[in-house]
């Protein structure tokens, strides 16, 4: 049964999904979320690692390819999606991410400059709170608008790579984080306890609960959990979404009507409802006559240092897990010399006991007592140095239908095959043979590199570009194909650059959002 019509219907009540609800919500429009998973709360939240699973997760996803996507890790189930267990790390790519096709003939190329969308980045500072130092960030990036809260304070585990770095020639600077240094809008500031992927208890951490999402609801959004949208449904001619279909929390089928369908859902989600959403006017999946849904997957790879310190305590166990320092000093495409794109050192996260960049997996050759002797030494001597570096986007790593596994509701799940390619591993092997050089020069007693490279953060399936020839939406979210149906989040990203995704998710969201409200007229029409 139809409910009655919403003005804008989104997918997801994650970071991109919420700023749209504010933004919207804000314009008068009628917004209804529909969300998978739970209603977090800040009081839901726990500082456990083994709680702190709950938060992700989310759908089945069949991994495939040579280096398989982390997908666990790196997704988000309930309010506030990825972003409400995230590292609040806040990189902005630069104007080299822009236009790498242009420049160099790899990759593609954003329907956006970085001087367009670098508005939009200051704007999402001041909206949710950004601790950080703009002034020193000019030495890699155009001048901007000074962050509304300091940088955060170091800890030693942090501080000990300092020397490594400047041995090497490599300029830091403070990082910038998506957390309170100090009370901003109500929020308190942090209390460097370490506990951000297990949600933030307090609203220290910038995540959807306390920022978007909030103001979305203060606003009139409303949010239904416990909804799954199965398909995107259009009009007869296939030229108009008219709403979505999906089953509730008690798992009964319904249709929702709406003006306008934004899908913000994650990177494996935002693919599979569209190719599912297929119909005799797109036998392929919605916005996919150019065979682009799903295409141009990809994560970073992590050059893993670890180092043990011959210092009485490094404090390891404070701070957030977002870094103290980083460096955009090898961040020019050509900075390696047998692998191309971009990377970006940062150290040091809190370390706890267990789970991805815990003490315990630091060494994860040693079992039974040799490991609890490590375990007993690391918790005072050791620290983390870690590079991110960047994929460049393959059409072969990509996001189809598994026909042969079938959800609960009877669809097919989402398959994700990923491989890296030269440049990626060999962005990935220099970043390890400078991290030890680096750790070497700190005066590290003993220091390691993680075997492999793992697959860090997502993005890609739904990119963005100015012609239906190589993308799916345009600049705006706008499906090429579909004048009333959007899309948001990193699958829309065209490249990835070396940097965490969310501050690019915002501000692009941000400038797609209140280009909807400027151009409602035409687009619900």
């Amino acid at each position: 049964m139809s409910a009655d019509k919403v003005d804008l219907l989104i997918v997801g009540a994650g970071a991109s999904g919420s700023l749209y609800a504010a933004v919207l919500a804000k314009a008068g429009k009628k917004v209804l979320i529909l969300e998978q998973g739970p209603d977090w709360k800040h009081a839901d939240m726990v500082s456990n690692e083994i709680w702190g699973r709950r938060l992700k997760g989310g759908a089945p996803v069949t991994l495939e390819g040579k280096d398989k996507m982390g997908y666990g890790y790196n997704s988000g189930y309930g309010s506030g999606g990825s972003a409400a267990h995230y590292f609040a790390m806040f990189p902005r790519m630069l104007p080299s991410d822009f236009n790498m096709k242009s420049a160099h003939g790899r990759g593609l190329d954003w329907p956006m400059s970085y001087a367009e969308l670098a508005p939009y980045y200051d704007r999402v500072a001041q909206d949710i709170g950004i601790s950080g130092d703009a002034k020193a960030e000019e030495r890699w990036r155009p001048p901007g608008q000074a962050y509304p809260m300091p940088p955060l304070p170091t800890f030693r585990h942090g501080d000990v790579w300092l020397k490594g770095f400047d041995a090497l020639g490599i300029k830091t600077a403070r990082a910038t984080v998506g957390i309170n240094s100090r009370e901003f809008k109500g929020r308190p500031a942090c209390v460097y306890d370490g506990w951000c992927n297990a949600g933030c208890p307090t609203g220290a951490l910038a995540n959807p609960q306390s920022t978007y999402l909030k103001e979305a609801r203060e606003a009139g959004a409303v949010l239904k959990n416990g909804c799954t949208v199965t398909r995107v449904l259009t009009n007869a001619k296939g030229d108009r979404v008219t709403g979505v279909e999906y089953y509730d929390e008690k798992k009964q089928k319904q249709v929702q009507e709406a003006s306008v369908v934004l899908i913000a859902a994650f990177v494996s989600q935002a693919p599979r409802l569209l190719l599912n959403s297929a119909n005799d006017k797109h036998p392929n999946g919605l916005s996919n006559k150019n065979g682009l849904v799903g295409r141009y997957l990809m994560a970073h790879t992590g050059s893993t240092i670890w180092g043990m310190f011959d210092e009485p305590d490094v404090q390891n166990y404070m701070g957030t897990l977002a870094p103290m320092h980083w460096s955009y000093d090898r961040y020019a495409k050509t900075s390696r010399k047998n692998a191309f794109g971009s990377t970006l050192w940062h150290c040091s996260p809190a370390i706890k006991p267990n789970d991805i960049g815990g003490i315990a997996n630091a060494r994860n050759d040693l079992f039974g007592q040799p490991l609890a002797d490590f375990i007993k030494k690391a918790s005072k001597q050791l620290a983390r140095l870690q590079a991110f570096c960047e994929e460049l986007p393959d059409a072969d790593n990509r996001v189809d239908l598994d026909t042969s596994r079938k959800d609960e509701f009877g669809l097919p799940m989402a398959r994700m095959t990923h491989t890296y390619d030269a440049d990626a591993m060999g962005l990935w092997q220099a970043g390890v043979d400078e991290g030890l050089e680096i750790a070497k020069a700190a005066g590290a007693k003993d220091y390691w590199a993680i075997r492999g490279a793992p697959t860090i953060h997502m993005a890609g399936g739904t990119a963005m570009g100015k012609s239906a020839a190589d993308s799916v939406c345009d600049g705006y979210g706008r499906t090429h194909e579909i004048g009333n149906l959007f899309l948001s989040g990193a699958s829309v990203f065209p490249t990835e650059g070396a940097v965490n995704p969310t501050y690019t998710i915002y501000a692009v969201s941000l400038r797609g959002a209140e280009h909807m409200v400027k151009n409602w007229a035409s687009i619900a029409a």
